[in-house]
């Protein structure tokens, strides 16, 4: 019965984190990021505004929310899911490429409402270190569990590396000569991603090749 309730009241939770992420996106379109407030949100998702500050510290932090849910676990998950044969930088870098640019991802009215507020810009950003933790787990049980440590490390180098191609991809976005904040084309996403992780391949491979050399 304990589990049960625990599960109940943990869908309860998601789908007030969803319902108001999705309130704030589409407020946000609607009236435009600096038209909404708080409690704006919290109305349209049907709760208090109390209860909104338990999920989200700010507009920005739900409105990008609305843009990357669940983004950290969906690359965790598909890093997770690779081959046992493949290789871990291999099977790191087509999850962040994989999950970062999927049709329709983040889309383009939800982009362009991102490339032309500075707030929403870094609040993008900001979330690409939500992806560290579930990461390290993911690439730590493709190391066998032997040394969390550098499974963190990595991970945090995979999520700066993250960070550093989306900034350039929106700074491209901001400034594109079709003007107003009309998105770039998407296949440079893929382009930026790959060579920003791809200084990172070395550190990688020797870390999946570490703990075989450990057992002899």
């Amino acid at each position: 019965m304990t589990t049960r309730r625990a599960g109940l009241r943990e869908r309860k939770k998601q789908a007030t984190r969803e319902a108001l992420r999705e309130a704030a996106l589409r407020l946000a379109l609607e009236r435009g990021p600096d038209n909404v407030r708080v409690d704006d949100i919290a109305e349209a998702a049907g709760v208090s505004p109390r209860t909104y500050n338990n999920y989200f510290s700010s507009r920005e932090e739900a409105i990008v929310a609305a843009v990357t849910a669940e983004r950290e676990s969906r690359v965790a998950a598909a890093v997770a899911a690779r081959p046992a044969d493949v290789r871990l930088a291999d099977g790191v870098l087509d999850a962040i490429v994989e999950q970062y640019t999927a049709p329709g991802e983040p889309g383009r009215d939800a982009l362009l409402l991102i490339t032309t507020s500075p707030a929403l810009r870094n609040a993008f950003l900001d979330a690409t270190a939500a992806i560290e933790h579930p990461l390290a787990d993911a690439i730590d049980d493709r190391l066998g569990g032997t040394d969390p440590f550098t499974a963190r490390v990595l991970a945090a180098s995979v999520a700066a590396a993250v960070h550093v191609a989306l900034e350039r991809w929106l700074q491209q976005a901001a400034t594109s000569p079709a003007g107003g904040g009309l998105v770039v084309p998407a296949g440079s996403l893929p382009d930026l991603l790959r060579t920003a992780l791809a200084p990172l391949t070395p550190a990688l491979d020797a870390a999946e090749v570490r703990p075989r050399c450990d057992e002899h």
